[in-house]
């Protein structure tokens, strides 16, 4: 049984934040030592934007949410909730969630501010909670906010583990009661391939007063990409059968697909696996790369912009994640 089903909303703002430095492929030609255009060639990213030391999570986090707010006419302080939704924690204590409610100017409101993570998936995870919440009238306005630095632990000795990634931060304003519905919201795990994709440096596990060096060497991203596609791709064709059940919906009937940045083979993947998914499909891993967290809200952001999710249109959230995780959820808008 889908427990969120149905749920009424209405999504009335939201934003997005990019760093200052926009960092070209051939840049990173450059850094690793390749031939110009080589990355491009390679990974189909043309552009990515790299935060610098003063350019936060939470910054950034707080630029997208206060972009959100103004676009939704709303003052902070009519938030009942905010949530951060971020792959990566700007510090293990406290979580983002109030270091951004501090910044957006509510820091001693008493405002519900927590962290949720799935990592790439943790949009989707957060929007489900908080329509959760709305449904037994615990919140009525709420802020979620996915805010990734992946440029601060990437190794560029493994291309296919660092090149491809960005940095960004994008936010949605959400009301509860509105015309918009949440047909269905899945996410599947398979811990078995926890492995393949992490960053094991930062919790409890590693101990940097016991073994600094090897602390260190764990604070890189680490991901085996042929052996990441394979896990998901097999499971992808089942996984999106059993959602689109859920929403009672054809794959055909689906307007708009709002997928996790991953990689351009994965979007092509997902491109093909449904009618017509070229032209449906919010594609803007070229200019912005793997946001990680905030790839899916920031595609989210541009389809809105763009006029894609009219009244009365279906939309497609989907994507794969670490864990390593499926996740979607269909909306009616």
């Amino acid at each position: 049984m889908n427990a969120t089903r149905g749920i009424g909303f209405r999504l009335v703002g939201s934003g997005i934040a990019l760093p200052r430095t926009a960092i070209r492929s051939t840049d990173i030609d450059l850094r690793i030592g390749t031939e110009p255009g080589w990355t491009e060639a390679n990974f189909a990213i043309a552009t990515r934007h790299y935060a610098q030391q003063d350019e936060t999570s939470s910054m950034l986090g707080a630029q997208a949410g206060a972009a959100a707010l103004i676009d939704a006419g709303w003052d902070a302080a009519d938030l009942d909730v905010v949530i951060a939704a971020c792959g990566v924690m700007e510090q293990p204590i406290p979580g983002t969630a109030p270091l951004i409610q501090r910044r957006l100017g509510i820091g001693s409101s008493g405002i519900t501010a927590f962290d949720v993570n799935a990592t790439c998936l943790s949009f989707i995870v957060a929007f489900e909670t908080l329509l959760m919440g709305m449904a037994v009238g615990k919140w009525r306005r709420g802020l979620i906010v996915s805010a990734d630095i992946a440029s601060a632990a990437l190794d560029f000795t493994s291309p296919e583990a660092s090149v491809i990634f960005g940095d960004g931060a994008a936010a949605v304003a959400v009301e509860a009661d509105g015309p918009s519905l949440l047909l269905a919201a899945r996410l599947s795990s398979f811990g078995d391939g926890a492995d393949l994709c992490r960053l094991e440096a930062g919790g409890t596990r590693l101990r940097p007063h016991d073994d600094l060096e090897g602390f260190l060497a764990a604070s890189r991203f680490r991901m085996d990409g042929p052996a990441l596609f394979s896990a998901t791709a097999r499971r992808f064709p089942p996984f999106l059968k059993r959602l689109l059940n859920e929403a009672g919906i054809a794959a055909e009937a689906i307007d708009t697909i709002i997928p996790h940045q991953a990689s351009a083979a994965a979007l092509e993947h997902l491109k093909r696996a449904v009618p017509d998914g070229h032209a449906r499909t919010i594609d803007i891993f070229r200019d912005h790369g793997n946001q990680i967290a905030a790839g899916m809200p920031h595609a989210l952001h541009v389809a809105r912009s763009t006029s894609r999710t009219a009244p009365g249109t279906h939309s497609l959230l989907i994507g794969t994640s670490a864990g390593v995780s499926l996740g979607g959820a269909v909306i009616r808008w």
